[in-house]
């Protein structure tokens, strides 16, 4: 994996770790319901069940590539318009339109994880991520390397919006700072598609 695509895919990791979804969604409920402490089965089951689902994809998916190539290109074409709507999506988007979702108690860490192959973003990034960034010759290093980014990313987000529901709720409803941190997001998932594509 060259320099550019694996910084192309740390910024893609982080961007679609942190931007607003169902995972983040339920784990800034859990911290504002419950506290941080009744988050942290979650936080675990979020942070391993989306590389799992990423390495299971990828083992099935490594056959496939490695006697269709082209196929890679061409899901990253596609993933690439996708991302780009969802870019605009996220930079266009109310407080009111985030996915709310308030448990009745918290989700332990097997619900955490099952929750990620229910998820169809989970699913899109996982694919997306695999066929972006990784190359056809190294299936297995850009997967372990996909696997270990989105790890790390993976439970540094689930830690930092269970904390956002504990501590920085007001911030994330007022309008104001709702469209400042989101259209920055957005701006930097454009700037990571653009890296992407230039290997």
């Amino acid at each position: 994996m060259t320099t550019s695509l694996f910084l192309a895919l740390i910024t893609f990791a982080f961007i679609s770790a942190y931007t607003p979804g169902r995972n983040n969604a339920v784990l800034l409920a859990t911290g504002v319901n419950f506290g941080f402490r009744a988050a942290i089965p979650m936080i675990f089951g979020v942070g391993f069940g989306f590389p799992f689902l990423i390495l299971c994809v990828g083992l099935g998916l490594g056959r496939i590539f490695d006697v269709y190539p082209f196929l890679l290109t061409v899901i990253k074409v596609i993933g690439s318009i996708y991302m780009l709507w969802l870019a605009w999506k996220i930079a266009t988007a109310r407080p009111s339109e985030n996915d709310s979702v308030v448990a009745s108690k918290p989700l332990n860490f097997i619900q955490g994880c099952g929750f990620q192959w229910v998820n169809p973003k989970a699913w899109i990034m996982g694919v997306y991520s695999l066929s972006a960034f990784t190359l056809p010759t190294q299936f297995k290093t850009g997967l372990i390397s996909v696997v270990g980014v989105y790890l790390f990313m993976g439970l540094s987000s689930a830690v930092t919006w269970a904390a956002f529901g504990v501590a920085l709720k007001n911030l994330m409803n007022d309008p104001k700072w709702f469209r400042i941190i989101n259209t920055s997001l957005a701006a930097a998932l454009v700037a990571s598609i653009g890296l992407m594509l230039m290997d």
